[in-house]
Order: structure tokens, then sequence, then C-alpha cells
């Protein structure tokens, strides 16, 4: 009886495999439904891709499934696939558009380079002696071996060099700033006043009578100020009045009054005004930086013991003659000479009077509008003209861009020496310097090999 309620309580097979297809089908609904919604939806398809094998693995080819469910080995002839080109635009090129308010970018500059045949000069010492022409300095008939025959055979000697006017001050004053002379500075400024009118003309000389030039005056020492090189003068003597009261450095009279220091007192003051140019500008001797920069002869030992950034570009140097050996050896030995130095020996002017007079000029036909015209000037002849210069004084180089013991016979002057120092430092010409017939040192005078 009990046996017979069990089998009763069992459902039949077939009931049960109805229900498992009732929830197949209710299986199969559910996820049609479902996809159908996400894609209308928009819901992104994900698919997933087999990571691909390490490098250096080659891939197994995957088994493929025969009709009958079992696995086919992979053709040992490999498939012929025909690519078929991509229709996707190429991209576009990135264009960086700056945001608004930033900064424009730093466009890089472009150094200038110097005029041809001149080299990297850094450190220019020039040595000016009193007075000298060629022949008495240089040639033959050399009052000092040193200078006659030595010391040329170590640079390269300029034979036609010249002073450009009558007086030591003024041809001084003509290499500092392109300006021609006065009545005043031809006679070496006895009475230490300004120059007046001072009006400027259209070749930029200060027009009129005096020695002291006004502040709008340009100058190679205002030029390198501006440029943010350094200049320095070292003057026999000018530190002897210390002992009298009077300043150290950047010595002058005062405007207005005569000059006492017109000629050298031996053993109490070997110091003479006209010998320091830089004094006659307003433009520096109005300014800290003339007692800081017009100094004594001694001060320059001290000086070439300075690295040679901190040396200054232009070295002026008005030593006395029997001085000139041991300095140029202290000069050649300094870190400034041999960091690109150059030195430039030569006298103010020739001697204007007596034995061995030359009044003779060049290089161009300058019409100084201070001096009356007293027609004394004979006809030009070539380069040189007989009359109205300061006469032949030739001029020494030495560095290491010129050949020991050459010469040249080019024409130049003291204004062609400002013109070389204008181009070497990268400065504008100022004064008569800016004559287009000057020309500066160039290759031929930068003689060296490399």
């Amino acid at each position: 009886m009990s046996e017979k309620k069990d089998q009763q309580a069992l459902p039949a097979p077939w009931a049960l495999a109805m229900a498992v297809l009732g929830m197949l089908s209710l299986g199969v609904l559910i996820g049609s439904v479902t996809d159908s919604y996400s894609r209308n939806a928009g819901f992104p398809t994900v698919l997933l891709e087999p990571s691909e094998p390490p490098p250096g693995e080659t891939p197994s080819p995957e088994p493929i499934a025969s009709e009958a469910g079992e696995p086919e080995a992979a053709s040992a002839e490999p498939e012929t696939v025909t690519a078929t080109p991509s229709t996707a635009p190429a991209e576009a090129p990135l264009v960086e558009v700056p945001l608004p308010g930033a900064p424009e970018p730093e466009v890089p500059l472009v150094e200038e380079e110097l005029p041809t045949g001149l080299p990297e000069v850094k450190h220019v010492f020039v040595i000016m002696l009193r007075e000298g022409g060629f022949e008495a300095t240089f040639g033959k008939a050399a009052e000092s071996s040193y200078l006659g025959k030595e010391l040329p055979e170590q640079g390269e000697l300029l034979t036609n060099y010249f002073a450009v006017t009558k007086g030591a001050l003024a041809n001084q004053i003509a290499l500092l700033s392109g300006q021609g002379p006065t009545p005043e500075t031809a006679a070496n400024c006895p009475n230490y006043g300004d120059l007046a009118p001072g009006t400027e003309s259209s070749e930029g000389q200060a027009e009129g009578n005096g020695c002291l030039y006004p502040a709008t005056t340009e100058t190679l020492p205002g030029q390198l100020t501006e440029a943010g090189l350094t200049w320095k003068a070292y003057v026999q003597g000018i530190e002897d009045g210390a002992a009298a009261g009077q300043p150290p450095s950047c010595r002058h009279p005062a405007p207005g009054s005569p000059d006492l220091n017109q000629a050298a007192i031996p053993g109490v003051d070997a110091y003479e005004t006209w010998r320091n140019p830089f004094v006659y500008f307003h433009s520096i001797v109005d300014t800290p930086e003339c007692a800081e920069a017009d100094v004594g002869l001694p001060r320059l030992s001290a000086d070439l013991k300075l690295k040679a950034e901190k040396f200054p570009a232009l070295a002026y140097i008005a030593p006395d003659e029997e001085q000139l050996e041991p300095l140029v050896a202290e000069i050649k030995e300094s870190l400034a000479y041999k960091d690109g130095g150059m030195i430039a020996i030569t006298s103010a002017q020739a001697p204007q009077e007596g034995e061995g007079a030359d009044e003779s000029g060049c290089c161009v036909d300058l019409d100084f509008p201070n001096l009356p015209d007293d027609g004394s000037e004979a006809p030009a002849t070539g380069p040189v003209r007989e009359t109205g210069g300061g006469g032949q004084v030739g001029l020494l180089l030495l560095s290491p861009y010129v050949e020991p013991g050459t010469t040249n016979e080019t024409y130049f002057n003291h204004f062609s020496l400002l013109v070389t120092i204008e181009e070497l430092f990268e400065l504008e010409r100022i004064g008569y310097a800016a004559e287009p017939a000057l020309t500066g040192f160039d290759e031929s005078i930068f003689n060296a090999a490399g």
C-alpha cells in the first residue's frame, strides 16, 4: 500500500522534459529582448580581442572545427588575403595655438658677423707717446733701438700712418671722438674752458672754440659703456697731485681757469693734462666713472694681474718713452693680452717745428670747421697732403693676430684707428670716423696664419 503512494508522488518523465524545454524557451526570449533593447538604447558593444603573444613567439594557429565537431589540422598553405586600402581620413597635423595672454615665443638673436678680416679682439691697448715722426721713432734713424729695431720684429709696422691735425691734444681727442681741432685744442688747451657755442654741425662736429666738449658730444668711452663694455686710462703722473691736495684720478683744472699742468715738473709732478684726452669731455668728467677709470700709470700693473674678463676692453696708456720696454713686456704676459689682445703703439703727432718738422696730412681731405683757413695747404698729390696735418708718425701693432716682423704700406691715420676699434667692438662710427672714404684695418693688417 505504501509503495504505491510513493510511485504516485514522483512526476512522470515526460513532465520533467516539458518543464526543461519551457525554461530554455523563456531564457532565449529574455536574451533576445535584452539584446534588442541594448542596441536600440545606444549601449556600446564591447569586443574582447585576444592579447598579442610575447615578443619572439609565433602564435599557434587556431584549430578549425569540422562539421562533426572534431578539430581539423591547420592547412600548410597560407591563405592569400587581398588587402583593401583604408578609407579612413588621414589625421590633420597638430597646430599649436597660443593661449590668450600667453607670452610670445622668443625669437633667437642672430649675431652680426664682424667685417671681413677682423679677428675676435677683446682687449685693445693704445700706447700713446708724446711726439715723434716716423723716421725718428721706427725708421733707420730711430733714437731708440728698442722702438726702431727690437720691437718691430715682434709685430707689424704700419709705415704710412699719420696724425690728423696740428696739436698733440687735438690728435688724441680725434682718436677718442672723431672730432676735429679747435684753436684751443691745437694749442694743447692752455685755458681749460667750455667749447662755445658748441652747436653740432651736420657732420657731427662740435662747432666753436674752447676745449671742454659738450655732454652731447659722442665719444668712444661713451660708446663702450653703452655697449656694456669698459674702458680705462692710465696716465703718467696723474697721481702726483695727491701730495698737493689734488685728486689722484680724473685730474683736471677747474672749468674757466688756466691749466697749470701744461708741462711736467721734474721730481715733483710728472702730470701734463693735455696727455689725458678723457678729461676734455663733459660726458666723462661729470660722471663718477671718471674717478674710477681715469687713473695713474702705476695702477696698470695691478690691473694686468686680473682675470681677462675683468680687464677693460680699451686701455689707453700714456707713459714716458723710457718706461715702454718693461711696460710692453708686462702687457704681453697678462691674461688680457693672451685672450684676444692687440697693442697699438704710436705718437700723438710728428714734430711741427724745428728739425724733423712734418705737417703732412692723410688720408682724406677734411675741412675742419673750427680752424681758420690760412691758405697754406698745398694741393693733394695722392693720399698725402704736404701741409695741414699732424705728420707721418707710424704705428706698430703687436698681437697674436699679426705676423711678427712684417710691414704694411697702406695709408691710415688716427681716425682709421678709431674706425678699427669701433668695428672690432661692433660700434657705430662717430664724428669724422663716419667718413665713407676712411677705412679701418682689415685682413691685410691682421695677417697671422690661422
